[in-house]
């Protein structure tokens, strides 16, 4: 495969990986965070009933036959 590359830029900036974060953007990473575990819990307890659901009317129909 031939490549070609006339003119390449970029910009690098170094950052303090230690620099602890400012209150306003830890907030704004735990509220994200917490908002993903709750649509977690959600997804997983409406899961769990429609399991609920579909053993019973499983149950009932094997039941009648």
């Amino acid at each position: 495969m031939h490549v070609e590359i006339n003119e390449v830029s970029s910009t690098v900036r170094a950052i303090d990986g230690d620099a602890p974060l400012s209150p306003q953007a830890m907030q704004r990473i735990v509220e994200a965070v917490l908002r993903a575990l709750k649509s977690g819990n959600d997804h997983e307890a409406k899961a769990a009933a429609e399991r609920r659901v579909t053993g019973g009317v499983s149950a009932e129909r094997d039941e009648e036959s």
